[in-house]
């Protein structure tokens, strides 16, 4: 069972996630789309080179165009990257362009579950992309996810099920934190979690920054569940 933890703003929150224990740490890239949490690229060069190898570095990207998402790749260098936006879904075009640009880079293709139409697009999208993140949407946010609220994780179930056969990994996201990632696991069984508003803590400004003990109790009780599961 992976953990992926976003959105990283700082060096010093990135390291707290990886002191507890985060297998994945995400970045909001620069694609200028008012993203809750997004830092410039040159943050996000910080953020990354602090990580280095202690965990895997995510870039997530909203974008109506690959062209922004190419830039950003480019510039990070991540090893996995995370298309979100609601006009611009990967294709096999642009797997094999990014794959190009850097080398093991990843790709990550999030699907909105908002009905049982979800499972015939993830199923589409992981013929071409390693992993699939299936995620809630607020209508309020550009993209898909940093919503902080569950979907129905029987579609999700499903998914996993699906996906499994194809061989493609599968991360649940959507409201997930420390009092519901271990139901979560129960009821999904995915490849990974994920989880962004509730390990977050919100400031007087709006703004929020990681809650590194919240972090941490997120990442304990989703090993705990897939280990007594066996997954």
């Amino acid at each position: 069972m992976i953990t992926q933890i976003y959105s990283i703003q700082t060096v010093q929150e990135a390291l707290d996630c990886v002191a507890a224990g985060a297998d994945y740490i995400g970045v909001a890239a620069a694609t200028y789309m008012h993203l809750p949490a997004e830092v410039n690229l040159e943050v996000g060069q910080e953020i990354f080179a602090a990580i280095g190898n202690q965990a895997k570095k995510v870039a997530l990207t909203v974008a109506d165009s690959p062209e922004p998402i190419y830039r950003v790749i480019e510039q990070l260098k991540p090893d996995v990257i995370h298309v979100c936006g609601n006009q611009f879904y990967a294709t096999p075009e642009f797997a094999q362009t990014v794959r190009q640009l850097h080398k093991g880079l990843e790709v990550l293709q999030a699907i909105p579950v908002t009905g049982p139409e979800a499972i015939l697009q993830a199923e589409h999208y992981a013929r071409f992309c390693d992993t699939i993140i299936l995620d809630s949407v607020d209508p309020k946010i550009a993209g898909i996810g940093a919503a902080g609220i569950v979907h129905d994780w029987a579609v999700s179930a499903e998914i996993c099920r699906r996906l499994e056969k194809l061989g493609c990994n599968v991360i649940l996201a959507g409201g997930l934190g420390p009092e519901n990632v271990a139901e979560a696991i129960r009821q999904v069984r995915p490849w990974g979690v994920d989880s962004f508003t509730k390990t977050s803590t919100k400031l007087a400004d709006g703004s929020s920054r990681k809650d590194p003990a919240l972090v941490r109790l997120f990442i304990e009780r989703a090993k705990e569940t897939a280990k007594e599961l066996g997954i």
